[in-house]
C-alpha cells in the first residue's frame, strides 16, 4: 500500500493548474461571441460588458463543473443566459396587460395602411432602421422570447443547440422564436413609421 507522498501530490496540482489554464484560454477565445449574444440580450453596451465580466466569473469559479470534449460555446452561453434571466427577473416591470397575439400584426397593419401592401417588401422600412432601432426593439421584446431569438437568428444556432442552452424542449424553443420574431417585427415596424 503507497501513500500519496509531497510528489504525487506536486503533479496533481500541476495537472490541475495546466487543466484550468487550458481552460481559461479557451474560454477567452470564445469572448468576442459571447459579447456579441450579451449585446443583442440586453439594451446597452455597459449592461452587455457587464453580463459578460458575470458570465466569465461565474465560469471561472466553476470551471471543474466543465466536461472537457463538449460543447464550450454553449456552455459559457448557458451560463450567459441564466444570468440575463435572473438580471431579468429583478428588473422585470408589471406583466403585459394584453396578450401578444391580440396585437402581432397592428403595426404591419398599420405600415401597410399608410404607404400600401407593398411597403412591408420594399427596402425602404429596411434602409429606415439602424443597428441601434434593432437593439432597441430586441430590448423590448420578453426576455424568454428574445434569448431564443438572439440564439437563434443573431447566434446561428440550431434550435437543438439552444434548447440545450436554454434548458428548455424543442418545442418551446420554436414557439417561443415564433413569437418572438413576431414581436421584433412589431416594434421594427412601429420604428418604421415614425
Amino acid at each position: 500500500m503507497s501513500e500519496a507522498g509531497p510528489e504525487t501530490d506536486a503533479r496533481r496540482i500541476a495537472a490541475e493548474a495546466r487543466d484550468r489554464a487550458r481552460f481559461e484560454e479557451d474560454a477567452l477565445a470564445l469572448a468576442d461571441q459571447v459579447y456579441r449574444v450579451a449585446r443583442r440580450l440586453v439594451g446597452s453596451r455597459e449592461e452587455a460588458e457587464d453580463l459578460v465580466q458575470e458570465t466569465y466569473a461565474r465560469a471561472f469559479r466553476s470551471w471543474r463543473s466543465f466536461t472537457p470534449g463538449t460543447n464550450l460555446r454553449a456552455w459559457l452561453l448557458r451560463i450567459l443566459t441564466n444570468l440575463n434571466v435572473d438580471r431579468g427577473r429583478k428588473i422585470q416591470r408589471s406583466p403585459q396587460t394584453q396578450p401578444l397575439e391580440e396585437t402581432d400584426y397592428y403595426l404591419a397593419n398599420k405600415v401597410a395602411s399608410a404607404a400600401g401592401e407593398d411597403a412591408l417588401e420594399t427596402d425602404d422600412v429596411v434602409e429606415r432602421l439602424s443597428q441601434d432601432s434593432i437593439v432597441s426593439a430586441l430590448s423590448e421584446i420578453p426576455p424568454q422570447f428574445r434569448d431564443v431569438v438572439v440564439l437563434v437568428d443573431i447566434g446561428d444556432f440550431s434550435y437543438a443547440d439552444a434548447a440545450q442552452i436554454l434548458d428548455v424542449p424543442i418545442g418551446t424553443v420554436m414557439s417561443r422564436l415564433h413569437r418572438g420574431r413576431r414581436a421584433l417585427k412589431q416594434h421594427l415596424a412601429e420604428g418604421a413609421i415614425r
